[in-house]
């Protein structure tokens, strides 16, 4: 049995995970028996509801506890930190979305975990929901991307770290269609809707709606040279378990098909968009 322990309980993917893990079998051969949370209550909640055996007071605890561990905070700034010391006990890492909240620190943190041999993924779960995988596959066969719309919600001065906090799911997704080239980034502020414009070197110009108001779902349009598609990315019945099911691989084999561009890229688009929304301006994507 493969053990895995969750830093962050605030966020209910920590529930979710342990959830689909524990209670429903979903995946066989491992279990989630520690988390840590940034309150007593919020610890207390995950335990309860995830039938997670242990609380621990420190993330740094799960050193010699666990064989692997999920990151999971609303706020991207504390995930790389605090996997740091479990980076360095050589335990492979699921780190929740963003990666990161700086491309440099992401950088360097994946050049050490490099050089320990220790393996490390992240991701959305929204590319990998069916619907998404469907979409990548029609794209393929109608040549090169023009345009790429994208649309869900995003609140860009959320608590959590502004279009960082849900703007991932979507650059996520953008990033992947596009093969991680986007070049420069402009976010252009409404009332509570908003639109990101973003340019590639191959001469695609694509937007996001990060809209505010409401519930709206997560849409693509996606214009080709050969056709176009249009789609709301619906979500899986477990919107969590192909995800899950990609990092206990990596935990089980050390493999992943994540990279670091796959991982940096969208990071280096959100940063671009923060700098963008104070300054107005239009941001080269630094990867």
């Amino acid at each position: 049995m493969i053990t895995i322990g969750i830093i962050g309980a605030e966020n209910s993917h920590t529930v979710a995970i342990a959830k689909t893990i524990n209670l429903e079998k979903r995946v066989r051969g491992f279990s989630v028996t520690h988390v840590w949370g940034e309150t007593p209550s919020d610890a207390q909640d995950a335990r309860e509801r995830g039938q997670i055996p242990t609380i621990v007071q420190h993330p740094e605890d799960l050193i010699g506890r666990v064989d692997a561990a999920i990151v999971d905070h609303r706020h991207a700034k504390y995930h790389l930190p605090a996997v740091r010391p479990l980076m360095e006990a050589k335990i492979p890492l699921f780190v929740d979305k963003p990666f990161c909240y700086r491309v440099k620190e992401g950088r360097e943190f994946l050049a050490r975990a490099r050089e320990l041999g220790v393996p490390v993924c992240s991701f959305s779960v929204l590319p990998k929901q069916a619907s998404f995988g469907q979409v990548e596959k029609e794209v393929r066969e109608l040549g090169r991307i023009l345009s790429v719309v994208s649309t869900g919600p995003c609140d860009i001065d959320s608590e959590y770290g502004g279009v960082f906090f849900y703007g991932i799911h979507q650059v996520d997704m953008v990033s992947r269609l596009l093969d991680g080239d986007i070049t420069h980034a402009q976010l252009n502020r409404g009332k509570q809707n908003h639109t990101a414009t973003l340019y590639s070197a191959s001469g695609a110009v694509s937007t996001m709606n990060l809209i505010g108001e409401g519930r709206p779902d997560f849409h693509l349009s996606v214009l080709c040279e050969k056709g176009r598609i249009d789609r709301v990315i619906a979500y899986d019945d477990n919107t969590y378990l192909t995800g899950i099911r990609d990092f206990c691989h990596m935990f089980r084999t050390g493999e992943t098909a994540e990279t670091d561009r796959s991982m940096l890229a969208p990071v280096a688009v959100l940063e671009a968009l923060e700098q963008s929304q104070e300054s107005g301006a239009k941001v080269d994507v630094e990867l």
